[in-house]
């Protein structure tokens, strides 16, 4: 956890808002990183290490609070299929709350005072497998299948003190489900954010229900949505305050759209500075951006939830 007088995150956030970063692949690609691989961002924890130091640090730098760390797509079975074996895997796993944290101990070095978090991404089944399929879910895996699945990454990602697992982009009720009970007994606090489409989640649930069981999950601090339409940010919101009563999480995409045959973005920006103090207002605590959303961005978003 944060070794400074940083209060828990859950405490903050009763408290008001708090910036979250913007997209890490794009940060890493503006600087130069090939993420074209099976394993995107998750490769430069072996590889570039320094890279996704400095990645958090743009972003810190351009007034987050919370840093996400680079094992959204980094999974035990994904590494196994580059020839990684289990225990360096793991060291991976954990390597990368370690650089979120070295990226706040540089910005502390650095004069900034606020107060700094690290959230440990844990990104759906269908992120390791790296063909779109997170944005559709229905796996054709059992919970109890997901629950493995998930569990075994996330006991390594808690026992290196992240402040927060961020259990991000889930596409259905059925990982949700999963992911709720794979948190359990882990000792770490947990947000829950859905990707998707309209009032909808990207397999097709009505938002209601799916926000519903985060409502009882007592390691869930914060539920909400990323990795979507700006537009859609709004309405899910409101949705996920009434129903749970808990902080809100929205992190949405730029606005443009994702080509997954052409491996491109295509389409402009739509995120607005004036979207976020609606999402503040709606409800919404933990406020940034997902893919696409530069520290640029971060900076206007600051700026708004945090003027001088």
């Amino acid at each position: 956890m944060s070794s400074d007088s940083t209060p828990p995150l859950a405490e903050a956030l009763r408290a008001g808002a708090v910036v979250l970063d913007g997209g890490l692949s794009n940060q890493l690609e503006s600087a130069g990183h090939d993420l074209g691989d099976a394993l995107w961002s998750a490769r430069l924890l072996a590889e570039r290490p320094e890279a996704v130091a400095e990645a958090h640090l743009a972003y810190f730098r351009a007034g987050a609070n919370v840093a996400i760390t680079a094992s959204y797509q980094a999974t035990f079975e994904g590494f196994a299929r580059r020839g990684i074996g289990r225990a360096e895997a793991a060291r991976l796993l954990a390597l990368s709350v370690e650089l979120a944290r070295d990226a706040a101990r540089r910005a502390r070095a650095e004069g900034i005072t606020r107060p700094l978090w690290v959230a440990a991404s844990a990104g759906p089944y269908g992120a390791m497998l790296a063909d779109g399929s997170e944005y559709r879910g229905r796996y054709g895996l059992s919970v109890a299948e997901l629950e493995r699945f998930h569990r075994a990454r996330l006991e390594v990602l808690a026992g290196a003190a992240p402040d927060v697992l961020a259990l991000e982009t889930v596409p259905d009720t059925d990982e949700a489900a999963a992911l709720l009970r794979a948190v359990r007994g882990l000792g770490v606090p947990a947000w829950l954010s859905y990707t998707v489409d309209g009032d909808r989640t990207r397999a097709g649930q009505p938002l209601a229900e799916a926000f519903a069981p985060a409502a009882d999950a007592d390691e869930v601090i914060a539920v909400g949505v990323n990795c979507c339409a700006p537009e859609d940010v709004g309405r899910a919101v409101q949705t996920a305050a009434r129903v749970t009563g808990k902080p809100v999480v929205a992190y949405p995409n730029s606005g443009e759209s994702w080509d997954a045959a052409a491996h491109a973005w295509y389409g402009r920006a739509g995120f607005r500075a004036e979207q976020v103090e609606e999402w503040r207002e709606a409800g919404a605590r933990l406020i940034g951006g997902c893919c696409r959303v530069g520290p640029r961005t971060t900076a206007t978003i600051a700026r708004t939830l945090t003027p001088p």
